[in-house]
């Protein structure tokens, strides 16, 4: 006879753990393809959030929401992820934690300041 498999209430507390660290860790990366895709698709360059001293403007930010609703959940994720937050000129770019999974992800050319 064989054993049900155990369900989530039966499983392991540590495995549960892991189980929403990799949920948090492939939303965020399809948040980070996602932003790509439509930075592109809006007339910019990666370049604009990987690089620190560069990044979206408010106005930018409010334009990409307008022009695609899905940017503003993604950034949502990016900042609760902190793989992105808002520079010193209070531009929305990636911290250190996102360049490096988009480089990971897209190559060296795409988080060249890393």
């Amino acid at each position: 006879m064989m054993t049900p498999e155990p369900t989530k209430e039966h499983a392991a507390p540590s495995t549960n753990g892991l189980s929403t660290t990799a949920n948090v860790q492939r939303s965020l990366r399809q948040c980070l393809s996602i932003a790509a895709e439509l930075l592109y698709d809006n007339g910019h360059v990666l370049e604009t959030i990987t690089l620190p001293q560069r990044g979206l403007a408010h106005r930018e930010l409010l334009t990409l929401c307008a022009a695609t609703p899905t940017w503003a959940t993604c950034q949502q994720v990016m900042e609760a992820s902190e793989a992105a937050t808002f520079n010193e000129y209070g531009r929305f770019v990636l911290t250190r934690l996102g360049r490096d999974i988009m480089f990971d992800m897209f190559g060296q050319g795409a988080a060249d300041c890393a």
